[in-house]
C-alpha cells in the first residue's frame, strides 16, 4: 500500500527525530533535511506529499525556503513551525502559500489532525483535477469524430458559440450525437467547472416532468414529503440539456417559455421566484417546424430555443467518417474488455461503409462493441458482423434493412397529382407494422428499433388505430 510521504526540515536534531518518530508511528514515510538547502534537494530529487518546516533555520530562513519551494512546485503542501511566534509571520507564511502554522510547544494531537486533513485535502484536489480531465476527455470536442465536409463546418459552427449565453438547438436523427454535442459545447466553454445536467423529456412520465424539472416544495402533493430542488436549480451556473424537446406537453411548454424568458421559476407548490445563470441547449429527432404547423409544440418556444440551429448529419451522409469512427470504437472498446485487436479487416470495413445506418453512430458503435467481445483473434473479421450488414448495400433505413411489400414502389404521378401526405402516412403506418413484426409485437421494442420514445410510438399507434384493423 503506498503511505503518504513527509519531508521534515528542521536545524534542532531533537525536533527532527520527535517528529520522525511520531510520524513513522502514523504510517508515513519520512525523510529528514537538518537544513532548507538540503532539504529542496531532496524534494527536487524525490515525490513528497508534504513538507514540514521550522522558521527559523541558517543559511536559509524558513519563508525564504517557503518561496523557493514553491518556485519547484506552486502545489506544494507545506506546514510551518517556530518558537517564535508572530502574527506577521504567520500572516507572511500563509500568504506565500502554506498551508498551516503552529507554535512550538505544539500539541500533538492537533498537529496530527491538521497533517491527516492537509493530505486528505491534497488528495481530493487531485482526484478532481483527474475527474475533470477525465470529463473533458470523455465528452470534449475530440470525441465528435469526423474529417468529412459536414463535420468541419459543424466543428467550425460550435465553436462559435462556446462561450455564449445564446440557446443552441440540436436537431438530428436519433442516434447522431446530440448529446454529445451538448456535452461538447459546455465542457470547451466557460462553464466547465460548472454541472452539465440532462433531463430526456420524454423518459419522465409527464405528472411528474414539472417537478423534475422545477422542484418542488413540501406537502406539494402526496408524497412531497421534503422540499425537492429541481434540475434547473442544479444546473445553476452550468448548462441544462433538454433533450427530446418536442414530448413536452403543451402546458409545461407555457412555464418553460416563462423560464427562457425571466430566468427564474417557482418550484410546484412553491410562492417565490427561484433565479439561475444557465446555458440553455434543447434537442429533438422530430422535425420541428413539422411538430409546430400540428399544433403539437409552441412556435414562440421554439423562436426561443433555435437561435442558434445546429443540425447533426445521418451517418449515411458521411461515410468517408465511418473508417475513423470504427477504429474509434475498436479502441475504445479493446480498453473495456481488456482485448488488445491491432484492427479491422478491408472486407469489414467495406461493409460497414456500404450500409446505412438506420441508428447512426449509436448502431455503428453496437456493432463494433458486439465485433470486438465475439472476436477471437487481432483483427475484427466479417463473421461477427450482424447478419443484416455482411453483403447489405442499402437497407434505406428501415428496420430489418427492408421496405414492407405494400410499399415497395412509387406512386405514379397522373395530371391530378398524387396525396403526398397520405402517402407519406400509409408509408409510416407500414413501417410501424413492419417493426412491431420484428419485434414480436412488443412495442417498446419496435419503438427502439424505430429510433422513437414510447410516448411517440403510443401516439402513433393511436394516430393510425394500428390495432384495430
Amino acid at each position: 500500500m503506498n503511505k503518504d510521504r513527509i519531508l521534515i526540515v528542521d536545524y534542532e536534531k531533537d525536533m527532527r527525530d520527535f517528529l520522525e518518530i511520531m510520524l513513522r508511528k502514523e504510517g508515513y514515510e519520512v525523510v529528514c533535511a537538518s537544513s532548507a538547502m538540503a532539504a529542496l534537494k531532496y524534494y527536487c530529487e524525490n515525490n513528497f506529499n508534504l513538507v514540514i518546516t521550522d522558521i527559523r533555520m541558517p543559511e536559509m530562513q524558513g519563508l525564504e525556503f517557503l518561496k523557493a519551494l514553491k518556485a519547484i512546485d506552486q502545489d506544494a503542501l507545506v506546514i510551518m513551525i517556530t518558537a517564535y511566534a508572530s502574527v506577521d509571520t504567520a500572516i507572511e507564511a500563509m500568504k506565500n502559500g502554506a498551508y498551516d502554522y503552529f507554535t512550538k510547544p505544539f500539541k500533538v494531537d492537533e498537529i496530527k489532525l491538521n497533517i491527516k486533513k492537509a493530505l486528505r485535502l491534497r488528495r481530493l484536489e487531485k482526484e478532481n483535477i483527474l475527474l475533470k480531465k477525465d470529463l473533458k476527455t470523455k465528452y470534449g470536442f475530440g470525441n465528435l469524430i469526423g474529417a468529412s465536409p459536414k463535420m468541419t463546418g459543424l466543428y467550425g459552427l460550435i465553436m462559435s458559440v462556446l462561450n455564449t449565453r445564446t440557446n443552441v438547438f440540436i436537431s438530428g436523427e436519433s442516434g447522431t450525437g446530440k448529446e454529445l454535442v451538448a456535452r461538447a459545447i459546455h465542457f470547451e466553454s466557460d462553464r466547465k467547472e460548472k454541472p452539465f445536467v440532462a433531463i430526456n423529456c420524454g423518459a419522465i412520465p409527464e405528472n411528474l416532468l414539472e417537478s423534475e424539472l422545477f422542484g418542488h416544495v413540501k406537502g406539494a402533493f402526496t408524497g412531497a414529503v421534503a422540499n425537492r430542488e429541481g434540475l434547473a436549480e442544479q444546473a445553476d451556473g452550468g448548462t441544462l440539456f433538454l433533450d427530446e424537446i418536442t414530448e413536452l406537453p403543451l402546458q409545461l411548454q407555457v412555464k418553460l417559455l416563462r423560464f427562457i424568458q425571466e430566468r427564474n421559476f417557482r418550484m410546484v407548490g412553491g410562492t417565490s421566484d427561484i433565479s439561475v445563470d444557465i446555458r440553455l441547449i434543447a434537442a429533438s429527432n422530430r422535425n420541428v417546424e413539422n411538430e409546430v404547423r400540428a399544433g403539437r409544440f409552441r412556435e414562440d418556444l421554439f423562436y426561443r430555443l433555435n437561435v442558434i440551429r445546429i443540425s447533426l448529419p445521418p451517418l449515411r451522409e458521411r461515410k468517408e467518417d465511418i473508417p475513423a469512427l470504427s477504429r474509434h470504437f475498436m479502441e475504445k472498446y479493446c480498453n473495456n474488455l481488456g482485448k488488445n485487436l491491432i484492427g479491422i479487416s478491408e472486407q469489414v470495413l467495406k461493409f460497414l461503409v456500404d450500409y446505412d445506418y438506420p441508428g447512426n453512430v449509436r448502431e455503428l458503435e453496437n456493432i463494433i462493441e458486439r465485433a470486438v467481445t465475439l472476436e477471437t483473434s487481432n483483427t475484427i473479421t466479417s463473421e461477427n458482423l450482424p447478419e443484416s450488414i455482411r453483403g447489405v448495400k442499402s437497407s434505406r433505413g428501415l428496420p430489418g434493412g427492408s421496405i414492407p411489400e405494400e410499399l415497395d414502389f412509387l406512386p405514379e404521378v397522373h395530371m391530378d397529382g398524387v396525396d403526398l401526405e397520405k402517402k407519406i402516412e400509409e408509408f409510416e403506418k407500414a413501417i410501424i407494422k413492419d417493426a412491431l413484426k420484428k419485434s414480436g409485437g412488443v412495442k417498446k421494442k419496435a419503438a427502439e428499433l424505430l429510433g422513437l420514445s414510447f410516448r411517440s410510438m403510443r401516439y402513433k399507434l393511436s394516430k393510425y388505430d394500428i390495432f384495430e384493423d
